[in-house]
């Protein structure tokens, strides 16, 4: 299920660089991070999903080159935003 246009509103605005910026790194790995831990939760109570486990696999991935993207070209950020959505560093 795809996020409500609210709730991705609401992460636009808070992880966005200006106005109606949705193509930055901090906003996808924001909106992916929240795909995911959905995902997540989903796959603790439906086991035997597997197509979705591949498609959570797939966003982990997109994440993690976004990620890695972003520490190369502007290694404050990237701090700022893992700190923000909880995510571990290597």
């Amino acid at each position: 299920m795809a996020l409500d246009s609210a709730k991705k509103l609401e992460i636009i605005k808070q992880f966005g660089r200006g106005e109606g910026d949705t193509g930055s790194p901090e906003v996808q790995v924001a909106l992916l991070t929240e795909r995911i831990k959905y995902l997540t939760d989903h796959l603790k109570e439906n086991k035997k999903d597997h197509s979705s486990r591949l498609g959570l696999l797939k966003l982990v991935g997109q994440r993690k080159r976004l990620l890695r993207y972003l520490k190369r070209k502007n290694y404050e950020s990237y701090t700022k935003l893992i700190s923000a959505l909880g995510i571990r560093d290597k």
